[in-house]
């Protein structure tokens, strides 16, 4: 019974030792988050706004990075190397989206991939947050839309504007105004004047084809693209020079610009009826230099866009902007009386709580709608008519062309 006794005592105090030393994250407590409500993170995009994006992503969110994919292996490996030596690298995001591990993925890489990536992320239970521009056209960003609606997976675009103007007192004054209908006709115009770096993202056409580096997959980084001759400015940050993978500055800082203004006005669920430009001729391959484009609403509000890099004596009409002081004395205090609109959540809220971000698929879809109604009025030369329900243009085959652009086999919706 002594023996026996001894060695209950000398387990015990062993076990109790051992208690001791388990590291305090691996049981949780305050501070602390057990491994069962870490979240299994990825990048898809290594370079350029990639490592910013996943930051964004996973801000507020007890995460650890289990995987990243680039079709340039440097880049994948650089950034594993930097961040988690033990995450997984890919080449095919397809891969990657296999992997059980990962619960969240940001998406970084040039726009012409975002719709596919999202969509096959949506259908594999990940939630994701992507960045800006949504798309590459706006048949792409209704798939998108559809898809985090079918598969109830959490969608945030790379913006974060809308947070700071839902936070301001006259910005949701005028979201009541505006969503109240109370004010009718609606003489209200926003002008967003420069900041969108169209000389830094005008391409030059013509350039004598190379041999992309050894680890570049070109054929996968085209992807659903048309297949065209490796020049170097096609990949990196240039990449928006080309029509074929973003749309120069326009989709570039657009979003940022529109993304806000879209939920003061109120307009998250709709897009404009008319479309207007003033630009030069626009290369079929290459983005270039414009003034201005005007996109007005069915109600008459007007979003208006002047580059302010086209010179002086080109500048659009002053703003009107919308106040309470255009309404009845009766409807300034209908709407006083109206509550705040609810609070945006940012992507780590909506994961947690399962519902939709601020920045989520409709509203996102609309506002890179924005952009790619107004490109389309620069590159086709001429005002636009556009039906925002039926998502068409009206009596346009050409514009209409530009609305669901063919994908290089075997890439489709």
């Amino acid at each position: 019974m002594k023996s026996n006794r001894r060695k209950f005592i000398k387990a015990s105090v062993a076990s109790a030792a051992s208690f001791q030393i388990v590291p305090r994250h691996v049981i949780g407590g305050q501070g602390h988050t057990p491994p069962s409500e870490t979240y299994g993170a990825a990048l898809i995009g290594c370079g350029g706004r990639g490592p910013g994006t996943y930051e964004g992503m996973v801000r507020d969110l007890p995460s650890k990075l289990v995987a990243a994919c680039d079709v340039q292996k440097s880049r994948v490996d650089g950034y594993i190397r930097r961040k988690n030596p033990e995450a997984k690298a890919y080449n095919d995001f397809r891969k990657l989206l296999e992997n059980p591990d990962v619960d969240l993925v940001a998406i970084a890489t040039p726009p012409h991939w975002h719709a596919l990536i999202s969509i096959a992320a949506a259908e594999a239970g990940k939630d994701v947050l992507c960045e800006k521009p949504m798309t590459r056209f706006i048949a792409e960003g209704r798939a998108v839309v559809e898809a985090f609606e079918r598969y109830k997976r959490v969608f945030q675009i790379g913006t974060f504007g809308r947070f700071g103007a839902s936070r301001s007192r006259t910005s949701r004054t005028i979201h009541k105004i505006m969503r109240s209908g109370l004010l009718n006709p609606n003489p209200g115009v926003h002008i967003k004047k420069g900041g969108l770096k169209l000389h830094n993202w005008s391409g030059k056409p013509g350039l004598k084809p190379q041999i992309p580096s050894e680890d570049l997959d070109w054929d996968l980084y085209c992807g659903p693209s048309p297949f065209k001759p490796y020049v170097s400015p096609r990949v990196g940050g240039t990449h928006r020079n080309y029509w074929d993978y973003e749309g120069g500055g326009m989709c570039d800082m657009g979003q940022h610009h529109f993304d806000p203004q879209q939920w003061i006005y109120g307009k998250d669920d709709t897009s404009p009826v008319t479309i207007e430009a003033f630009a030069p001729p626009s290369h079929p391959d290459v983005t270039g230099m414009w003034a201005w484009v005007e996109l007005t609403y069915a109600d008459g509000f007007t979003f208006v866009m002047d580059s302010a890099e086209w010179g002086p004596g080109y500048e659009r009409k002053a703003a009107k902007q919308v106040s309470l002081s255009q309404l009845s004395e009766e409807n300034q205090e209908k709407i006083k009386a109206m509550p705040d609109p609810e609070p945006l959540l940012t992507f780590g809220e909506a994961v947690k709580q399962r519902k939709q971000a601020g920045g989520n698929p409709e509203a996102a879809h609309r506002a890179a709608c924005l952009l790619h109604l107004a490109n389309l009025a620069i590159r086709l030369g001429r005002k636009l008519q556009y039906d925002p329900n039926k998502e068409q243009f009206v009596g346009d085959e050409e514009a209409n062309r530009f609305v669901n652009v063919p994908m290089r086999s075997p890439w489709h919706l």
